[in-house]
């Protein structure tokens, strides 16, 4: 990168040594040069050094030496609008001194400087391959030489002319023309003088010549808040970490066999304070606390990149490496994560790759073309959102993409990503009928670039930021979504268990006098349990849209619905795989979700509300404490069925195994009004079995029926073992049943 000031170039005299033929200055005045550095700034001819610049407004300008302030020369209007140029004595590096209306201005001349961007780094990116894109694109508030201001950088290769335009020029596109380095299609300029915090955009000239809408910046740290579109040039993040000892331990504390229980949130409708969502900071002082006094590892946000339309929750991004402001700037998001890191909370966010919207200032034909995008809308646009879909086999669009998942886990030690959307990016013919989607170069409907990404971020993430996770949200059968890299697999983290939610949220759904009928909603889950490293999920999908609150799907009066809510947790929380549960459902809230209001925190004061969040905290105690629930959470060594076919009854009852060391737990769910009396089950050894949790003690709001602190085994066989229990199981209830005493048999 240089950082001096570039050498004059050399023009032949001709008159007037400024001199420019008519039609290069009426480009310059109209905003339409595509090589302002040909004819702006300093240029050496036979007759000396000659310096133009274009002042739209200016009345006057001046060449003076930056050291000695000497006046080296004026600079006179050149018939052209705003044009001035003239002879500048000597060799000193000049400033330029701007009479405006009013006010007198003193600066560099930004047609001074020379090429910023190294030439290895065009071709890195150029290759689809920097490690660093954030350093080079973008507005980066920099140092060049003794001169501070910013450099702006953009990729546009079919652009005739981009402009960078801010406060700090008017918002004049004829001011501050930029360099095409031609080698990667990248325009850049340094502005001196100027700092972080200053707004812009980038005005472009497509290659018809057409002016697009003013763009915001894709490489953008930081953003307006919503309704305004405009990129901010970002302070360097300069947080403080405290989080070693979390960030030392998290790859433990998220492997395969540890206890991950997530509370997924939407920060802008969690809480609102004075009537206003929650910024990063007033955040950091409740969730974290909230979450780990409920006994949650983690919390996930929905899309936190800045989104412009606030019904899309965040999953139509727009600038993929900025915080949203709704909540405050990039600064307090870091703040925020440390928090959690400090109250021993992981944090994982939800990260779209998938598509985009196509508002005016956004990606959608960035420079003129479809850039980002595919010009095919069979492979272009989304037909499920109508939004773009990201031309995933380009290079540049492919290490723009990596760069901002590197941008959430390095900079601002974000524990995992959150993929949306996998299935529409495996897919060609994702949610596309006959003749709407065109095959993969070998005649499939596997779309190989959007694999080959996937892929590449994925083992990134493992290698760059050690220990963090990635989540795909893939609801198809796709073989290996978690199997590793090295195996052909996809090399995720955990994937989404969309089967286990929809097959039993129906089931829960379904008047208990009919569940018997669809038993195989419960059991069939266990039949691909291991399959993959799976998150069973409760989110925000399940309770929007007419679909109604969790209590709400449960049939029944208030009573039942909660003790069948109860049930349901229960349920899922001692079945194979992780834990996620979106707000609001911890405290059984009767109102669907809605991004614009608060949840309905005034519930909580409720019994049966307070029931639920005691329930909550229960089971995640018991999830955290007890090592048969999360050990062997990805293999069927750590489950087995015992009463797997009682349909009449809908009564469920298994094992969860931890290996040597760990006593079994034995978990028996009645999905029933009627309660089961002297049910009896196969236990795996003798011994007195405490009564562990039951789902329908009265400090949960139930009518507190169950085993009075436990049971003892009898020498009756049954469901394949020698010895048995004889239980109650409680209406809509659930009891888990461990062993204290072994071989204490009556």
């Amino acid at each position: 990168m240089s950082l001096t000031i570039s050498q004059a170039q050399t023009m032949p005299a001709a008159g007037d040594p400024a001199a420019l033929d008519l039609a290069r200055a009426e480009a310059i005045a109209a905003g339409r040069c595509d090589d302002p550095f040909a004819v702006l700034g300093p240029h050496r001819t036979q007759d000396g050094r000659i310096v133009r610049a274009f002042l739209a407004g200016a009345r006057g300008v001046e060449a003076v030496g930056a050291a000695s302030g000497r006046l080296l020369g004026r600079l006179e209007p050149m018939g052209a609008d705003g044009l001035f140029g003239g002879a500048v004595a000597g060799e000193e590096p000049y400033l330029l001194r701007i009479f405006w209306p009013g006010v007198t201005q003193l600066t560099e001349d930004p047609y001074s400087f020379g090429p910023l961007l190294s030439d290895d780094d065009l071709r890195l990116f150029a290759g689809g391959v920097h490690p660093a894109l954030t350093d080079i694109l973008g507005a980066r508030a920099m140092q060049v030489g003794d001169v501070e201001g910013v450099r702006f950088s953009v990729w546009a290769p079919n652009a005739r002319r981009v402009s960078v335009v801010g406060d700090f020029n008017a918002w004049d596109a004829r001011r501050s023309p930029m360099r095409l380095r031609h080698a990667a299609g990248v325009w850049e300029l340094f502005v001196p003088r100027l700092a972080a915090g200053e707004r812009y955009k980038f005005a472009i000239l497509g290659p018809d010549g057409a002016e697009l809408p003013l763009k915001a910046d894709p490489m953008a740290l930081r953003a307006e808040a919503p309704p305004a579109t405009a990129s901010i040039v970002a302070a360097r993040l300069d947080h403080r970490w405290r989080d070693a000892d979390w960030m030392a331990s998290r790859a433990r504390k998220q492997a395969p066999d540890a206890p991950i229980s997530i509370y997924e949130v939407h920060l802008g409708s969690w809480l609102h304070a004075h009537g206003r969502p929650l910024d990063w900071d007033e955040a950091a002082s409740r969730l974290p606390a909230y979450a780990r006094t409920l006994g949650f590892t983690h919390v996930e946000l929905l899309p936190i990149a800045e989104h412009p339309f606030g019904g899309s929750w965040g999953y139509q991004p727009l600038s993929l490496f900025a915080p949203t402001a709704r909540h405050g700037d990039p600064e307090g998001f870091a703040r925020f994560v440390d928090a959690c890191h400090m109250q021993d909370i992981g944090v994982i966010v939800d990260w779209v790759p998938g598509h985009f919207p196509n508002d005016a200032h956004g990606l959608a034909r960035f420079d003129g073309t479809a850039l980002y995008e595919h010009e095919d809308p069979r492979e272009g646009v989304h037909p499920d959102w109508d939004t773009l879909i990201y031309n995933f086999g380009r290079r540049e669009v492919r290490n723009f993409l990596i760069a901002s998942a590197l941008r959430w886990v390095e900079d601002f030690h974000v524990d995992g990503l959150r993929v949306d959307a996998v299935a529409s990016m495996l897919y060609r013919d994702y949610s596309r009928r006959e003749g709407e989607w065109r095959p993969n170069i070998y005649g499939g409907r596997e779309n190989l670039e959007a694999i080959d990404l996937l892929r590449a971020v994925n083992d990134l993430v493992r290698r760059r930021a050690p220990g963090a996770i990635t989540i795909a949200e893939e609801s198809t059968a796709w073989p290996g979504v978690t199997a590793p890299l090295e195996q052909g697999g996809l090399g995720f983290s955990y994937k989404w268990n969309m089967g286990w939610m929809n097959d039993t949220l129906r089931y829960m759904a379904r008047d208990p006098v009919h569940r018997r009928w669809h038993h195989d909603e419960i059991t069939f889950s266990l039949m691909y349990a291991f399959a993959e490293n799976f998150i069973l999920p409760l989110s925000h999908d399940e309770v929007v849209h007419g679909k109604r609150a969790l209590i709400e799907k449960m049939p029944g009066d208030d009573w039942r619905q909660r003790a069948q809510l109860r049930a349901l947790y229960a349920l899922m929380w001692t079945h194979p795989g992780k834990k996620l549960l979106f707000m609001g459902g911890e405290f059984g809230q009767r109102r669907e979700w809605s991004h614009d209001r608060a949840l309905d925190w005034e519930d909580v004061e409720n019994p049966g509300c307070a029931g639920l969040v005691a329930l909550l905290r229960d089971l995640n105690r018991l999830y955290r404490s007890e090592g048969v629930l999360h050990r062997f959470d990805a293999q069927p060594q750590g489950f087995e069925w015992l009463v797997v076919d009682d349909r009449e009854s809908s009564v469920f009852a298994f094992l969860r195994r931890g290996g040597d060391g760990c006593r079994p737990l034995l978990v028996a769910l009645n999905m029933t009004p009627e309660p089961r009396l002297n049910y009896r089950i196969g236990a795996p050894q003798a011994g007195f079995w405490k009564e562990a949790f039951n789902s329908d003690s009265a400090l949960y709001g139930g009518s507190n029926l169950g085993n009075l602190g436990g049971a003892q085994t009898h020498a009756e066989p049954a469901h394949g073992h020698a010895q048995s229990l004889d239980l109650t199981l409680p209406p809509f209830g659930a009891v888990v049943m461990r062993l204290d005493h072994p071989h204490e048999q009556a």
